[in-house]
């Protein structure tokens, strides 16, 4: 079979060609850099290059102070487990406290064991008055621990209890400031000592509600060496069981028995029928109460006899000073409802911060 042929070129067509591929020889013969140099153009486009990107904006925190989280650590005692986080309800601020301890302030380089506690008070919050609970601080100033029991102790209940303080999982605990946190424990001497629980809150609910309800009623025990002006007071607290309860107070040398019976019949709170009843119920109240004052103040006595004379010293230059918070433009003021008094065992405080 005969070979098919190609389509004749002209003449011109052959001239023109052989000459493109002269040059194109040429060229690459005689500029090698140019060629390289040249990007390719065939099946590709032109790279664009992309807009830089933004700097992410660098977030600036506030440095923390040393001590800032100091009156957190104190366990605020007394108040109830479901009303605990309200004290977070406002970022509360306590630098009058950090100052104290710093260089330069009143109690810097003493020892000293703090607890915390809550006073619920009217406060103006934003143009409106609302229940606050108040955090405060009670600050001992001390050489040695005021005392290792905790006092038990409401109108809602008979008795009074003074329990160690590890009945109650509570114990005085060292405080280690922000700039030591990533030093030895064993290699700090600090001085500054908070009373913290170790109970935990999500076991609340495995306890029985008496021992829930003793925390709600806790307060730091403290026995000074001079006797409480009421350890003589012969008004007595009581809760007569009815439905609704009596609760009210009985001063055995200004009150009468049938007198004050007879006043609570005629104001509809005890049935006529339960008038002798409630008189022995106060009598035995009373006489608890005798028996109670009668063995603390031996108690008082046997426990100074006892006393180290150094502890015996501390104990008679001892000091008490309650911080309530600074003024902030985030939390209410809170100026206007401070006080001295601490509870019925501390009393007050010698100084109010």
């Amino acid at each position: 079979m005969a070979r098919p042929r190609g389509k004749k070129r002209t003449a011109s067509q052959a001239a023109a060609t052989d000459s493109v591929e002269l040059e194109a020889a040429a060229g690459a013969s005689s500029k090698p850099e140019a060629a390289a140099a040249e990007p390719a153009t065939r099946g590709r486009g032109k790279r664009v290059k992309a807009p830089p990107k933004p700097k992410p904006e660098t977030d600036y925190f506030p440095e923390k102070r040393n001590l800032e989280d100091l009156w957190l650590s104190a366990f605020p005692v007394g108040t109830e487990w479901e009303n605990i986080d309200k004290i977070k309800e406002f970022n509360w601020s306590f630098e009058n406290l950090e100052k104290a301890l710093e260089e330069g302030g009143e109690l810097h380089g003493k020892t000293v064991y703090m607890f915390g506690s809550t006073e619920p008070q009217l406060l103006d919050v934003n143009g409106e008055s609302k229940i606050v609970l108040i955090p405060i601080v009670v600050v001992v100033d001390c050489p040695f621990p005021p005392s290792d029991k905790i006092g038990i102790n409401s109108v809602q209940r008979e008795n009074e209890e003074i329990v160690p303080m590890k009945a109650m999982k509570m114990a005085w605990v060292p405080y280690v400031p922000l700039e030591d946190r990533l030093s030895r424990i064993d290699s700090l001497k600090t001085k500054i000592f908070t009373l913290g629980c170790t109970q935990r809150r999500s076991a609340l609910k495995h306890l029985k509600i008496e021992r829930v309800k003793k925390f709600d009623y806790c307060m730091p025990y403290y026995m000074p060496l001079q006797p409480l002006e009421d350890e003589d007071d012969t008004v007595i607290n009581f809760l007569y069981p009815l439905e609704p309860p009596i609760v009210d107070e009985f001063d055995w040398e200004m009150d009468d028995y049938e007198d004050f019976s007879d006043q609570k019949v005629q104001e509809g709170s005890l049935p006529e029928g339960e008038k002798e009843k409630f008189k022995e119920f106060l009598k035995e109240k009373v006489r608890e109460r005798k028996r109670e004052l009668k063995q603390a103040k031996e108690a008082r006595k046997k426990a100074i006899d006892d006393m180290d004379p150094k502890m015996k010293e501390a104990f008679e230059n001892i000091k008490f000073y309650k911080f309530y918070p600074v003024k902030t433009p985030d939390t209410p003021d809170v100026n206007n409802v401070k006080a001295r008094y601490i509870n019925r065992y501390y009393r007050n405080a010698h100084y109010l911060m």
